[in-house]
């Protein structure tokens, strides 16, 4: 017997209450659900479910009397909130809460101690709780598309970030304390509203991914030929004018996108990371 079910799209508007024993994922994606019963809690081997794009108005009952879940998908549900009983959700790695309208996090999310994955975005959040620098696990943090005006400081210090996505936020500034970050390989910083980054940028020594499309920077610090391991550098639509010519350092570069901006004469050194086979856009 498989001890997976794929209900995605199935059109159910209730659950079976007979469901195999031995189900490990069970995906209910993109159905009627507004509730689910109670008998799902004797499934005692289920890791992952998702409930995405449901007609949810509340996180089930019976989902917190599943604490052995390691994978939860609630987003694109019509949930008023994100309720403080995530805390009894101790097992979970990954929790995606993308595109419910929320306007804030609980305070005890801090508490789930084995999270990896959070995706909160396209919400309405204009904070995050202090407490998500005790996710000390956390590896992925997709926040894109909220109100966020900063990043909390631990958040850098404390979580062992590889992928961060805080694009179309009205951030305005990246935090120095981001050159603790030495695990993150994919920073993603979209029409954030950033005017300048700080020279600590450069101590992202693991970086390979550097998106920064749409903001208001007026130059590129220096210290930026430090991150040894970047291959794609984004930085289209700026108001830039110059570019360091440390860039030309950057020893895996493999794509340089500088349209949209306002240099007048673009320096020699591009021809040279054309040459070495970067791939340069202006």
């Amino acid at each position: 017997m498989s001890d997976a079910l794929d209900l995605e799209g199935a059109g159910l508007d209730v659950l079976p209450d007979s469901l195999p024993e031995r189900l490990r994922w069970l995906d209910l994606s993109r159905n009627k659900l507004t509730d689910l019963p109670a008998a799902l809690e004797q499934l005692s081997a289920l890791e992952h479910l998702s409930l995405r794009a449901n007609r949810f108005e509340a996180v089930p009952d019976v989902v917190w009397r599943l604490p052995w879940l390691r994978s939860l998908s609630l987003g694109e549900n019509p949930l008023a909130e994100l309720p403080e009983r995530i805390v009894y959700m101790g097992g979970l790695r990954e929790l995606y809460v993308h595109e419910l309208g929320l306007e804030r996090l609980p305070a005890e999310i801090g508490r789930l101690g084995n999270l990896r994955v959070l995706d909160a975005g396209h919400n309405r959040l204009t904070v995050l709780p202090q407490s998500i620098e005790d996710l000390h696990e956390l590896d992925v943090l997709y926040v894109h598309d909220n109100q966020l005006s900063e990043l909390p400081e631990g958040l850098f210090e404390w979580c062992p970030l590889t992928y961060l996505n805080a694009s179309d936020n009205p951030l305005g500034r990246v935090p120095e304390s981001i050159g603790m970050q030495t695990s993150l390989v994919e920073l993603r910083l979209l029409n954030a509203g950033v005017t300048e980054l700080p020279e600590e940028i450069g101590l992202l020594n693991s970086l390979r991914e550097l998106h920064l499309r749409g903001n208001r920077l007026g130059e590129v610090p220096a210290p930026i030929a430090r991150l040894v391991e970047l291959r794609l550098l984004d930085l289209r639509a700026n108001g830039l004018t110059e570019l360091p010519a440390t860039i030309a350092d950057l020893p895996r570069l493999e794509k340089l996108d500088l349209r949209w901006n306002k240099l007048a004469d673009p320096p020699a050194w591009l021809n040279e990371l054309r040459k070495r086979g970067c791939v340069v856009l202006i």
